[in-house]
């Protein structure tokens, strides 16, 4: 199945169960181990437990192979593997602490720097001009 439709029906499923937040992230650049990232919030344990088996069911629907969940007893973060989509669903408190976003997605950008020009010194003051040091 082309990876875009199985993206989207991931997503999809997300969505049925009001799953938020929900971001996707293309890795092809960053690791050959799978192609898609997607986070999702969850507000409770039960949630997450729903959209985790949510997303199983569609994507078993449409003939494609679920390799494993993890996370199912605690319900705070459950990662589902596609093979070449990862789908996170993760509590809010989860998703802050591990920003995985930062991890996969784009990386911010830096405040920008002052320009690295040439350091002068202080022009010295002309013999005789205030604060000049006679030199004997």
């Amino acid at each position: 199945m082309d990876i875009r439709k199985k993206q989207k029906a991931v997503i999809a499923a997300l969505e049925d169960i009001k799953a938020r937040d929900i971001a996707a992230f293309d890795v092809t650049h960053l690791t050959s181990l799978f192609d898609r990232v997607i986070i999702a919030s969850a507000d409770s344990a039960r949630q997450t437990k729903a959209l985790a088996g949510h997303v199983e069911e569609r994507v078993k629907a449409l003939g494609e192979k679920v390799y494993g969940t993890e996370g199912e007893l605690g319900g705070e973060w459950i990662l589902v593997d596609l093979g070449d989509i990862v789908v996170h669903i993760m509590q809010p408190a989860a998703r802050e602490y591990y920003n995985l976003e930062e991890l996969w997605g784009e990386p911010k950008p830096r405040a920008p720097r002052a320009p690295r020009g040439r350091r002068t010194r202080a022009p010295e003051p002309r013999p005789g001009a205030p604060g000049h040091a006679l030199r004997s």
